[in-house]
């Protein structure tokens, strides 16, 4: 492919050298570039890739793509001057990969809870309704039925616009994708054309990425913002910042809530350990899912389904088929009657929304142990909120490790206790191995009881100092409650 051809609505400032070369790959990790390719330099929040422009030369770049110029500047290497290489880096990737997007009907999901769950929902209900379909989300990657491993909510951009090329080629006619705030904020998402956007919610989280509340949200706001015309913007008006997305949008304004009027309205008849039993726009669905939150998540898979063109009562019949996505609500019930609930549950809404869930259905004959902790080098003040959230909506509340990463795990729960209220403190324990703490619920549990295990949801590993440990909540729980049985 030819340089030029790559750089096409890239915003270029300055240029030293021809683009009239022909390239062979691109990167934006200087350790990778080999003879012929391109390098992006990227500013990160933890190195800044100009610092590695020579090193990429020197391994064989034919071009640089940078916000200033090296002061060594080498023959025979071009150098593109650009504003903003998170952009630039989203337009060429595009471009080398031949504009994916466009040829897919691509739908964003972005908010603080459920863009995994609608994303993944909304997927296999187009695959149950015949279509080729694919998925970008935390869990994994799908290419209609080819499985690839996720390490991002929203990849970067060469890895997005890779994979929806994989897509094309496998003849995918629709793409579901988690579009996270880092991916907005980093411009990974600027050069993909979206057939529709959903917002689900905003809660408390990434604040210690960005600033303040009203950053995060405005980052949010953004995407749909930069919807087209042509696209649909489907937001949930039950939260206070779902008017808010819709402002500025040039897509068509859809909206979608259960306590207040919109497009797209569902009413909960019944709520229970096995189900709920909806009444969407005066239509009755008996679903397998589990808990208000989930009503919220089905509703826009309903919304999205008909915006793309499904029949309404087909789409109702595939919402009764769907199962749930791992580690959202995920449960077992022991040979002695006790409930063990694995959720993804890592800020104080989404832990909050469960626990209502949970405490909405159960008789309160039984007691509810919760197990929870909050990731290190992640957002400190949401760690005292989720502890006070634990303990005063459960019987029991065990303060554990989620993913300490390189802080130590007792100083993250010390944190956590400062919000614990004097009340609730003869109810909670510390326990910073998370395997004890797993041990020591189910020692506690009686016939009937809940575990509530939250936090980690899908994810099998722990990362404790920069190294994952192979750790799964759902496996660990089923051998503890096994052994007990024994």
């Amino acid at each position: 492919m030819n340089l030029k051809d790559i750089l096409y609505k890239v915003g270029i400032e300055a240029v030293k050298g021809s683009t009239d070369v022909v390239i062979g790959g691109i990167h934006f990790d200087s350790r990778k570039v080999g003879e012929s390719d391109v390098f992006v330099a990227i500013r990160g929040t933890v190195s800044d890739g100009h610092e590695f422009i020579a090193k990429a030369v020197g391994q064989g770049a034919i071009a640089v793509v940078c916000e200033t110029f090296p002061d060594e500047i080498a023959p025979g290497v071009t150098y593109i001057q650009v504003k903003d290489t998170n952009s630039a880096l989203a337009f060429i990737g595009a471009n080398y990969y031949g504009n994916p997007s466009q040829h897919l009907k691509l739908v964003g999901i972005t908010g603080t809870n459920g863009k995994t769950t609608v994303a993944s929902l909304l997927y296999q209900l187009f695959r149950k309704a015949g279509f080729k379909s694919g998925l970008i989300s935390t869990v994994k990657i799908m290419v209609d039925d080819l499985e690839h491993k996720a390490t991002h909510t929203t990849p970067d951009p060469l890895t997005i616009n890779r994979y929806m090329a994989e897509m094309v080629e496998a003849g995918v006619d629709y793409c579901f994708m988690e579009v996270s705030s880092h991916g907005i904020h980093q411009k990974r998402t600027d050069a993909l054309q979206f057939a529709g956007g959903v917002f689900t919610n905003l809660s408390h989280d990434h604040l210690d990425y960005h600033d303040t509340f009203a950053e995060y949200r405005d980052v949010k706001k953004s995407f749909f913002d930069h919807l087209p015309v042509s696209a649909f913007a489907l937001s949930n008006v039950d939260d206070k910042n779902g008017v808010v997305m819709l402002q500025n949008t040039k897509a068509r304004k859809l909206t979608y809530a259960l306590k207040t009027y919109a497009d797209y309205k569902a009413q909960i008849l019944e709520s229970q350990l096995s189900g709920l039993l909806l009444k969407i726009n005066d239509n009755e669905v008996w679903t397998r899912l589990i808990g208000t939150f989930n009503a919220y998540n089905l509703l826009a898979i309903f919304g999205t389904a008909v915006e793309l063109g499904l029949e309404k009562l087909e789409v109702l019949r595939l919402l009764s088929e769907l199962e749930s996505v791992s580690g959202r609500f995920q449960f077992i019930i022991s040979d002695n009657k006790v409930t063990a609930i694995v959720d993804y549950a890592h800020t104080p809404d989404a832990l909050e929304n469960v626990l209502n869930t949970i405490n909405d259905i159960r008789t309160k004959n039984e007691q509810l142990i919760t197990i929870v902790g909050c990731g290190g080098d992640r957002d400190r003040t949401k760690r005292p909120v989720m502890a006070h959230i634990a303990s005063s909506m459960s019987d029991k509340a065990i303060l554990t490790s989620d993913n300490p990463r390189t802080e130590d795990p007792d100083d993250i729960i010390a944190e956590m206790e400062k919000g614990v209220e004097a009340q609730n403190q003869r109810k909670t324990i510390a326990i910073t191995d998370r395997k004890q703490a797993i041990k020591v619920a189910c020692q506690l549990a009686a016939s009937g009881d809940i575990i509530l295990i939250a936090g980690k949801g899908h994810e099998t590993y722990q990362e404790i100092n920069g190294v994952r440990h192979d750790f799964d909540d759902m496996a660990v729980v089923k051998e503890l409650l096994e052994q007990l049985k024994k």
